[in-house]
């Protein structure tokens, strides 16, 4: 099935209909998708990082879980299937998809499903809209970055904190140098290295085009990746797509933060769910690069809107009692788009 989830796109398979062999299973989406190519023209990718991604569902066996989620990242350019990273977006079609394939049973008005997220360990919760017993896509919810309304699709995580690096902030600290420049080096749910964007030398305010241009400021960025990678445990970063870089600055429309993202050689056309939520967590880390340009309201449940150069997404984050974050969650939207046979 091909669905959009939250401002992604992707193939969403049962794991049972996929070779087995992890080897086999990347060549076969590798085809898929028409990657290595630019242009994904032997294959269903869009020509985008954002629409050459898939999801693995199966029914689960672990106690009040209903479906195990794997992402897969489907290079574009590059005969690369990487399972290094999360999707918060393609996670949003995961709900509905279960339960259009019989993996979970739909309850009356809408149905709460379970999902073990493999490629961290953590577990989600989406309500998916089920009047009638069946998944509707129709309705008044609107996110940045996909145009019109579709509905609903609340998620909510937990234990985020950590999921790739072992600890919210992997080196211990808030605030880190490298190559002179303050960083801060955080995991939650996504492992992000956010900087200020006039420490690279840009405002924070350029559209995408203009960004992926700037092979200067790209360079910088990346040199600082690769030394961020190790001391955020996840070892040499050359050939994965995380930690992704965040630049940031003060916002104009009404958020917290204005954010540019990498993800990592090419600049998002919006921003990731789970680094969205990483980066309005740092801007309540003090003294952080975040910190420093955001604008935090007061309180315990706290609505961080992150700017970014199609919109505003915006993350609900809870605070314990010692002020440090114990539950996330996004509100997305999800659509069906086909469903039928794949020829690799």
């Amino acid at each position: 099935m091909w669905m959009r989830g939250g401002s992604s796109k992707g193939g969403y398979f049962l794991k049972d209909d996929l070779p087995a062999d992890p080897a086999v299973r990347d060549a076969f989406l590798l085809r898929a998708m028409g990657s290595p190519d630019p242009r994904q023209i032997d294959g269903m990718g869009g020509a985008d990082p954002l629409t050459s991604k898939v999801a693995v569902v199966s029914r689960s066996t672990r106690d009040g879980v209903d479906v195990d989620y794997l992402f897969l990242q489907v290079f574009v350019d590059q005969a690369i299937v990487t399972d290094a990273q999360n999707c918060g977006n393609i996670l949003a079609g995961v709900g509905p998809f279960a339960i259009e394939r019989g993996l979970v049973a739909a309850q009356a008005g809408e149905t709460r499903v379970a999902i073990f997220m493999e490629n961290t360990g953590q577990v989600a919760v989406a309500t998916v809209q089920t009047p009638g017993g069946r998944v509707i896509y129709a309705g008044d919810a609107a996110i940045s970055g996909v145009p019109g309304t579709a509905a609903p699709v609340p998620l909510a995580f937990r234990d985020t904190a950590g999921a790739s690096c072992g600890a919210l902030l992997p080196t211990g600290n808030g605030v880190d140098s490298i190559d002179g420049i303050a960083v801060t080096m955080i995991d939650n749910g996504m492992p992000c290295v956010v900087i200020a964007a006039s420490d690279v030398g840009i405002t924070g305010y350029e559209d995408r085009e203009t960004l992926d241009a700037n092979d200067a400021m790209k360079a910088k960025v990346e040199a600082i990746r690769l030394q961020a990678g190790p001391l955020m445990n996840l070892g040499d970063v050359t050939a994965k797509s995380v930690p992704k870089m965040m630049l940031v600055a003060a916002p104009r429309d009404g958020g917290a933060i204005a954010v540019r993202s990498l993800i990592p050689h090419r600049v998002h056309a919006s921003i990731g769910v789970l680094g969205a939520v990483s980066v309005a967590t740092a801007c309540l880390i003090e003294g952080s690069p975040a910190a420093s340009v955001a604008r935090v309201p007061a309180g315990r449940q706290l609505t961080l809107g992150v700017e970014h150069p199609t919109g505003v997404t915006e993350c609900v984050v809870t605070l314990d009692d010692a002020g440090q974050p114990v539950e996330a969650g996004m509100l997305r939207t999800a659509r069906k788009l086909m469903d039928g046979e794949i020829f690799a």
